[in-house]
């Protein structure tokens, strides 16, 4: 009987070069969106605190506005005027419906203001508005 002598294969070596490459390109694609996404919410507005105020956890799928105690509005922290704003929720909506809103108003802002937004996003077609406040203890 033959006896065969058995070989050793090469020790499979793992690279580990590739994913630290990966890693890093990931790290900082995660980083450079989280600063796009918190520039679009840079705007000082002091914000209205409430006892049952919740912190959204993802706004990547609304469309932050920004209202300042004069009333006046902000996207992306661009000053638009109403019509503008008007044009853009309307517009947004054709684009990729549903149009979902986060608001951030100050807090001095009039209602009328905020009840004259609220009629405009509506007739644009928002489905969804969430208004931004502080968790009040």
């Amino acid at each position: 009987m033959i006896r065969r002598k058995h070989r050793q294969d090469d020790p499979v070596s793992f690279q580990i070069t590739p994913m630290i490459d990966m890693t890093f390109l990931l790290l900082i694609f995660f980083m450079l969106t989280t600063q796009i996404s918190k520039e679009k919410v840079k705007l000082d507005v002091a914000l209205p605190a409430a006892s049952a105020a919740i912190t959204p956890d993802d706004l990547s799928n609304r469309d932050i506005i920004n209202l300042d105690a004069e009333g006046n509005f902000y996207i992306a922290n661009d000053q638009v005027t109403r019509d503008q704003l008007n044009a853009y929720l309307k517009q947004r909506f054709i684009n990729a419906p549903p149009l979902r809103i986060y608001l951030r108003a100050d807090k001095l802002t009039p209602s009328k203001t905020i009840r004259d937004f609220m009629k405009m996003a509506t007739e644009a077609g928002a489905t969804n508005v969430i208004f931004g406040s502080y968790s009040r203890p």
